[in-house]
């Protein structure tokens, strides 16, 4: 089979990386709930980790964190980003790649964005065009 007839790629990546990404995921939230990290900011914070997207090549992790609350968020991040060294030896412990990918923290924008949703819909005017007789006038 040629090419061009291969199947196009998932959204959100082809299943490798998807599949990797989920393993990395796995391992970092396994290691963040044991309380694998010594430092101060993260012992404090219980911090979830929905998603990790990988690069093509499998290189770079990009791992969505939010602290529970959304609170200290810049601490947590900063924190991260100093134990980054740590985690990613941990990962290539724990996930068995040829490389170990490069570790980057973002954080997760999806909470605030379903609650910016939720308002939106919430709001008088939409409520307003939501009522049966709303286009009649």
């Amino acid at each position: 089979m040629s090419r061009d007839h291969q199947k196009s790629a998932p959204p959100g990546g082809s299943t490798r990386s998807l599949r990797v990404g989920e393993l990395i995921r796995h391992a970092v939230a396994e290691i963040l709930s044991q309380g694998g990290v010594h430092d101060p900011v993260l012992e404090s914070h219980l911090v979830t980790v929905p998603e990790v997207r990988m690069s093509p090549d499998l290189k770079l992790a990009t791992v969505y964190v939010m602290p529970l609350g959304g609170r200290d968020e810049k601490l947590v991040l900063d924190a991260l980003e100093h134990h980054k060294r740590f985690l990613r030896g941990e990962i290539a412990h724990r996930v068995n790649l040829k490389f170990a990918p490069e570790l980057r923290f973002r954080i997760d924008e999806r909470f605030a964005e379903a609650e910016r949703i939720d308002k939106l819909l919430r709001s008088p005017a939409v409520q307003k065009d939501l009522e049966p007789n709303s286009d009649q006038d």
